[in-house]
């Protein structure tokens, strides 16, 4: 069946719900509207305004109910409307969900989602697309995971519902309506903190995650139609890291190359390049480029598609490698 992303995480949310009823859903306008972007659209009504609520405006308060709910058993789904609203409740994630577990010796489990779509490309305006990643990736006690397509979007969403850590779910907002084929129930489906490589090459290895992943087959396909044979992985989770499927890919091919939304500039491209030259040195051909956004704020939205990192300056750097 193919389905837009917004289908698939609204068909992967409503198995969580009916499959357990310590599974609740919480945000801004997620019941009665069914969420800005409508991901949460008819579950409201299936499941009703108890176990689908309809919070206050103020994400440091669903986030600290969240908390307090799973305390008491239950496993709240939290919705953040949009990546720039979410620095409100950083403190309550930071501070105590990605804590107690650690502080308590493992004795608490706190299974918290934090929904967050995130980055540009659907001409909003200020605070509406940011790419927040690496804030919470470096927290320890936090696992940060983000989908780029639809049956991914539907395994991912349940695995992180499943999981008893705290789960940030990031949600490229500008592919939500890509559609692709969805399987209900995938015999095997990769875990979640698994990357995946999802074309094959031996020249160099692309690797990208969330909104930048179409782009990087895009750039690839682009790079065999003149003989350049590239191989591009989706990291699918930013914390913990697969580094073993990365080690692999770039052990094979020599040459690296990191994409990315967020700012160049203490990225997370940054911690993946150091990590692939200090593991990988002497199978490196060619330095790790990244390509990533701008080291500015997020422009206005008529400026956005020359901020944003696209096939283009993915070829470009990928030329550079191979001049090595």
């Amino acid at each position: 069946m193919s389905i837009s992303m917004v289908k698939a995480l609204n068909k992967g949310l409503r198995k969580a719900l009916a499959d357990d009823p310590k599974v609740l859903l919480m945000g801004e306008d997620i019941g009665r509207l069914g969420g800005v972007f409508r991901v949460t659209d008819g579950l409201q009504k299936e499941f009703g305004s108890l176990r689908v609520i309809d919070t206050p405006l103020g994400e440091a308060g669903i986030v600290g109910s969240a908390i307090g709910l799973a305390l008491r058993g239950y496993r709240p789904v939290c919705e953040i409307q949009f990546d720039g609203f979410v620095y409100p409740a950083v403190n309550q994630i930071i501070s105590q969900l990605a804590k107690l577990r650690h502080r308590s010796g493992g004795v608490i489990t706190l299974p918290v989602v934090i929904r967050i779509p995130f980055g540009g490309g659907i001409g909003s305006i200020e605070h509406h697309s940011e790419s927040p990643e690496v804030y919470f990736a470096h927290t320890a006690g936090l696992k940060v995971v983000t989908c780029s397509n639809p049956q991914d979007a539907y395994d991912m969403i349940r695995q992180a519902v499943d999981d008893d850590d705290p789960v940030i779910f990031l949600e490229p907002k500008r592919h939500y309506w890509t559609k692709g084929e969805v399987t209900d129930e995938t015999p095997t489906p990769t875990p979640f903190d698994r990357a995946r490589v999802l074309r094959a090459g031996t020249d160099a290895t692309l690797i990208a995650y969330g909104p930048m992943v179409p782009a990087a087959l895009e750039a690839a396909e682009a790079a065999a139609e003149e003989g350049r044979s590239v191989e591009v992985i989706d990291l699918r989770s930013l914390s913990p890291l697969d580094l073993d499927t990365v080690r692999e890919s770039v052990h094979r091919t020599g040459r690296a190359l990191v994409a990315h939304e967020a700012s160049l500039s203490h990225g997370f491209g940054a911690e993946l390049a150091a990590r692939i030259q200090q593991e990988e040195f002497h199978f490196l051909e060619a330095p790790v480029l990244r390509i990533t956004g701008y080291d500015t704020p997020y422009p206005p939205s008529r400026l956005e598609s020359d901020w944003l990192p696209g096939v283009d300056r993915i070829l470009d750097a990928l030329d550079h490698s191979l001049s090595y």
